[in-house]
C-alpha cells in the first residue's frame, strides 16, 4: 500500500516529535508499506524517510524545483520525482496515495491535510485519512472542526471522512480499512 504521509520539515520541533515520525517510518516500512512524501531529507519528513528505508521499506519523495536547487532533495528515494512547483507536488502525491496520514507539522502539513479532506468531502476520492495524534497536537484543529459542526458550516456525518489514531498500531489498522461506500458528500 502506497502512504503518502504529511509532516513537518522544520529541524526545530520537540524531540518526541522526531521519535514519534521514527516509530511511524519503522512500522510502515516492516508493514511493507511504501511512503510518498515531500521528498526533503530535513524534519520530520527525513525522520521518516530514513526510518522506512532502513525498515527494508519503499520510498517515493516528490520534492518541487525550488527544494533541489535549495540542497533539501531526499538524493536516497527509491523514486524521486521533481515538480515545477508545489501544485504539481500536491498533485502527484495525491494521485499516487492509497492512504494518507498526517503526522505533526506546520502550514503546509496543515494545508495538505485540508485539501485531501475536501476532495474526499466532494468524492473525489474515498481513501482514508488519518492523524496521529501525538500529546494532543491535533486537539485545536478537532476542536475547531467540531465549532463548524456546530455552526453548521459542516455536517457531523463529516467526522466519518477522517480518523485520528492514538498510536502508530491502530494508525496501521485504520489505513488499511476498506473504503466506506456511503460516506457523506458535499451538499449544495
Amino acid at each position: 500500500m502506497r502512504i503518502t504521509t504529511y509532516c513537518s520539515s522544520s529541524e526545530a520541533v520537540d524531540d518526541r516529535y522526531s521519535e514519534v515520525a521514527h516509530a511511524y517510518g519503522t512500522a510502515l516500512g516492516e508493514a511493507g508499506h511504501e511512503l510518498v512524501y515531500g521528498g526533503t531529507s530535513v524534519g520530520l519528513m527525513g525522520v521518516v524517510a530514513r526510518s522506512v528505508r532502513e525498515a527494508g521499506g519503499r520510498v517515493t519523495g516528490v520534492v518541487p524545483e525550488l527544494m533541489v536547487e535549495r540542497g533539501l532533495a531526499d538524493d536516497a528515494c527509491d523514486e524521486l520525482v521533481v515538480t515545477e512547483g508545489m501544485g504539481g507536488r500536491k498533485q502527484e502525491m495525491i494521485v499516487r496515495a492509497d492512504a494518507f496520514v498526517a503526522l505533526p507539522g506546520g502550514f503546509g502539513t496543515l494545508e495538505e491535510l485540508l485539501e485531501v479532506l475536501t476532495l474526499k468531502q466532494l468524492g473525489y476520492h474515498r481513501r482514508p485519512i488519518v492523524m496521529l495524534q501525538v500529546d494532543g497536537f491535533w486537539d485545536g484543529l478537532l476542536a475547531f472542526f467540531e465549532q463548524l459542526y456546530a455552526a453548521d458550516f459542516a455536517r457531523p456525518d463529516y467526522r466519518r471522512l477522517y480518523a485520528v489514531a492514538a498510536d502508530v498500531r491502530e494508525l496501521l489498522e485504520l489505513v488499511v480499512l476498506p473504503p466506506e461506500s456511503d460516506l457523506p458528500t458535499k451538499w449544495y
